[in-house]
């Protein structure tokens, strides 16, 4: 079992995906989470060591309520990094950045305050994976095939991200997990 995670001020890249590496269905729906259990501390778990949200503007157009961030159970400063902040609906507790991922990220992990800054966005976490930015990624495996949808990383002809497992006794082992169909 992997130690509880911690308010570091990392860059945390995190979503419950799909067995098969969605993290929402088609149209950013998430209603294939409806059923799904998750062990019972693990949403405070993440709303208090989380200092600051950065999503993008897909995912907000889809959801634009703060507020069910952990399902209520999180506050704080949430940015949505966006080309186009001039016709995003101001809300309050949330920021529209102009800007470029890396300088997103120096302004969200300030606002973290020395906790940590959550990524919530695929095509954001994949930039900044690519410009060494990521500290963790932080996945929740649903026992779900969803087929179609937002994959969690999504990089055609790119090169492989070799990962290293966080308490394992081999980090580069392959994950071993077994499901049976309902």
């Amino acid at each position: 079992m992997l130690e509880p995670q911690t308010a570091d001020g990392k860059v945390l890249w995190h979503f419950t995906m799909s067995l098969d590496g969605f993290v929402a269905g088609p149209g950013h729906g998430m209603d294939w989470m409806t059923g799904i259990t998750s062990r019972p501390d693990l949403i405070d778990e993440y709303a208090t060591t989380t200092g600051a949200v950065l999503g993008g503007r897909d995912g907000w157009d889809a959801y634009p309520d703060p507020s069910g961030i952990y399902g209520g159970a999180w506050k704080g400063p949430l940015f949505v990094l966006t080309h186009h902040p001039e016709d995003a609906t101001p809300t309050g507790g949330v920021t529209f950045l102009n800007c470029g991922a890396d300088e997103a990220v120096r302004i969200g992990l300030e606002a973290a305050n020395g906790k940590n800054l959550e990524v919530f966005s695929p095509d954001i976490g994949r930039q900044l994976l690519a410009l060494g930015l990521i500290d963790e990624i932080d996945l929740h495996i649903a026992p779900v095939l969803l087929g179609d949808g937002v994959r969690l990383y999504d990089n055609p002809g790119g090169a492989p991200i070799h990962l290293r497992g966080v308490g394992r006794e081999d980090p580069r082992g392959v994950l071993d997990v077994r499901f049976r169909p309902l």
